[in-house]
């Protein structure tokens, strides 16, 4: 069966509603007071002593105020009728504009306008609605914004080995570099940082995509973080900067992929020997905190200001803005590891007193079983 196109609207709905409540009122209010009133008429003539006068009494008294109550029913009826309907309406009107409001809302939105947001109404009710559309506004104009950024963020870090490419075969052609080896390094450096940067943007985009496999099984944590601390000595001596591992007594054991949690650490603590200036101290040390277990790089280097610690694992986001890509490095390891350290079950998180004062980043690894299970595999799509 078609239904009329009115009884589709909620506004008629909620008018239907309150006629439905003054209809059911009224013939219940008719109903119970037919009742009383033969009731009350019956012992009303009970003491006339004629019965057929008694009757007749009755039926006259009977006629004489079913009248008037019809009367007074109708009127009140066609009050409440008329007050339902008004009422029905304004009801349907506050809950309906903000509801328009938010379809137009989001139609813009939909069209691109990532700014729209839409007035919050007095009812708690549909001020959450709107105050949650408008958060959900918000975050898809930051990610928007996000995109944006990536795309230019993209090109420029492109763009830069690109260009010392062209400048030294422009130099070739015109004769102003010699056709030597320390060119062609110079070159293939150039060409080194350009592959780098592009796999680590493939590698982002993978375990962002949640694309990545995993070899997860029971490692031992310690010589795991050993492994990234002897790769990196090397590079802390030739800068001068002290970088120590203190290992714990009891050595956890982690249900990790082992190559991974190596890249985070390694990661980790080439961040804190760039951003730490000679004579300083990198400390890398290994715990237990309830049922997860703990790396904390801490350094003494140039530190984080509070302003722009929740951004540090943003895509190519440098607290030092100034370093070139060559010293800064690409700009979204540590997006990297902390989606791998979210993929394995663990966290990363950073701290920072301020300018100055070194920075601090924990990297929270789930503790293995008691009873170790065989290795397993996540496949791309399950992380």
């Amino acid at each position: 069966m078609k239904r009329h196109p009115l009884f589709g609207q909620l506004r008629w709905r909620i008018v239907g509603a309150q006629m439905v409540v003054v209809v059911v009122g009224v013939v219940v209010v008719l109903a119970v007071t037919n009742l009383l009133v033969e009731a009350m008429l019956a012992a009303a003539v009970a003491g006339v002593g004629d019965q057929v006068q008694a009757a007749g009494l009755a039926r006259e008294l009977s006629a004489a105020f079913r009248t008037r109550m019809l009367i007074a029913v109708g009127i009140g009826a066609l009050g409440a009728i008329v007050a339902a309907l008004v009422t029905g309406l304004l009801l349907a009107r506050q809950i309906l504009n903000p509801l328009y409001q938010l379809a137009l809302s989001s139609r813009r939105i939909a069209a691109g306008r990532y700014a729209e947001r839409c007035d919050v109404p007095d009812s708690d009710e549909l001020a959450l609605v709107a105050t949650s559309f408008n958060q959900m506004a918000e975050e898809l104009e930051r990610v928007e914004q996000q995109r944006v950024t990536l795309i230019g963020d993209v090109a420029h870090e492109l763009r830069t080995p690109l260009t010392a490419l062209a400048g030294y075969l422009e130099g070739l052609l015109d004769g102003l570099f010699p056709a030597e080896p320390e060119t062609f390094n110079a070159m293939a450096q150039e060409l080194r940082r350009l592959r780098r940067l592009i796999d680590d943007l493939q590698d982002l985009s993978r375990v962002e995509a949640g694309q990545i496999s995993l070899n997860l099984a029971p490692q031992p944590l310690v010589p795991l973080v050993r492994q990234a601390v002897t790769a990196l000595q090397p590079q802390a001596e030739s800068k001068g900067v002290s970088l120590a591992f203190a290992p714990p007594q009891v050595a956890p054991e982690v249900l990790v992929d082992a190559d991974r949690a190596v890249q985070i650490a390694h990661n980790l603590i080439g961040n804190a020997i760039r951003y730490t200036p000679e004579g300083g101290t990198i400390t890398v040390s290994v715990g237990v905190a309830g049922r997860q277990a703990e790396v904390v790089v801490a350094d003494t280097g140039i530190g984080i200001p509070a302003e722009v610690l929740p951004y540090i694992f943003e895509r190519f986001y440098r607290v030092d803005s100034s370093r070139s890509r060559q010293s800064g490095g690409s700009g979204i390891g540590l997006t990297i590891s902390r989606y791998l350290a979210w993929a394995m079950g663990g966290e990363l998180v950073a701290a920072s007193a301020g300018p100055g004062a070194g920075s601090t980043f924990t990297l929270s690894l789930p503790l293995a079983p008691v009873s170790s299970p065989a290795p397993r595999s996540t496949e791309p799509n399950q992380v």
